[in-house]
């Protein structure tokens, strides 16, 4: 069996990201890295793929407007830019029609398709993915690799961070109810709460934006939790704002986690507890992984990038019980 590129990252003890570029922007990498990686190649007999000019990448965002599909959507581009690929970007407005009509028109005019956080169902993914080169973002299909960027690190950091504090009772509200990364966090959680002895609580699904964490407050607060692990940062700035209108100041009644690591989170007062996850790493590894895609054989395994709790001072021992 030929030796892929994963074979040449693993030799080399580099990511599968360091290892693409050595064979198509070896300029990027330091000397001795690249080196490393060729000598690898070398090893294991790696052909290397003849890297075209251009080529046109379709991309599609359930939502152009959140931070986090803006900064994920820079990141791309800003790797595509290297190669000088084009890329055709659609904003599905979290509509799994508008998705499946996107879907199509690339499956005609796009060399390679980028799906973020998709809402189709896998087999209409797979069905894509069998007619073009596709990688997903948080989302995965028998047919094509996915970039997994999770935050189960950073989760069970999390739950350690609320067990020390002295917290018993966690609520977690949800984001999008047809969402990869809800079911991921959602999972992950249930298990490290588990593994802390903390109680977790889940309230109903709600939208990815701050709108959906003031929604979310009242039953937060209802809860009797003394703190919480919201589906975003948005969801969290939200659920703080909403609990403060409630009588619940954080993080003296309410400690409050948020997911993304935003620039806000830090900027927020107080400043917000939240999981940084690799936003711009998995935007960069998708455009390698699609470009591998078209130019090499085919390939259907997943990368999951690691997370971690940035903590500040939404987070604090809990003071009265709302139980």
């Amino acid at each position: 069996m030929p030796a892929t590129l994963t074979d040449v990252a693993a030799r080399a003890k580099v990511s599968l990201a360091t290892a693409s570029r050595a064979f198509k922007e070896p300029d990027r990498l330091a000397p001795g890295t690249l080196q490393r990686v060729q000598a690898a190649a070398a090893e294991l007999g790696y052909e290397t793929p003849a890297f075209p000019a251009t080529r046109t990448l379709g991309v599609v965002l359930p939502d152009m407007a959140n931070a986090v599909f803006a900064s994920l959507l820079r990141s791309i581009h800003d790797q595509a830019w290297h190669g000088r690929h084009q890329l055709v970007v659609t904003n599905t407005n979290e509509d799994a029609d508008r998705e499946r009509e996107a879907l199509d028109r690339f499956t005609n005019s796009a060399d390679g398709i980028i799906v973020c956080s998709p809402r189709s169902p896998v087999e209409l993914l797979d069905e894509v993915a069998a007619k073009k080169p596709v990688v997903t973002i948080n989302g995965t299909t028998a047919e094509a690799p996915s970039v997994l960027i999770t935050a189960d690190d950073g989760l069970r950091q999390a739950a350690e961070h609320l067990r020390a504090l002295g917290h018993e009772h966690v609520v977690y509200v949800p984001g999008p109810e047809n969402s990869w990364a809800d079911r991921n966090r959602h999972d992950a959680l249930s298990e490290h709460c588990s593994a802390q002895g903390l109680r977790l609580t889940v309230v109903c699904h709600q939208s990815a934006s701050v709108a959906g964490g003031l929604a979310a407050a009242a039953s937060v607060v209802a809860s009797g939790a003394t703190a919480v692990v919201a589906y975003n940062d948005l969801v969290a700035l939200g659920i703080r704002a909403g609990a403060r209108k409630l009588g619940r100041r954080c993080p003296a009644d309410l400690s409050i986690i948020g997911i993304d690591d935003l620039d806000v989170a830090a900027v927020s007062d107080p400043g917000l507890t939240s999981v940084h996850i690799g936003i711009t790493e998995g935007g960069t590894l998708a455009v390698d992984l699609l470009l591998n895609q078209i130019d090499g054989p085919p390939r259907h395994d997943d990368v999951r990038m690691t997370s971690q709790l940035i903590a500040r001072d939404s987070t604090g021992m809990p003071g009265r019980s709302l139980e």
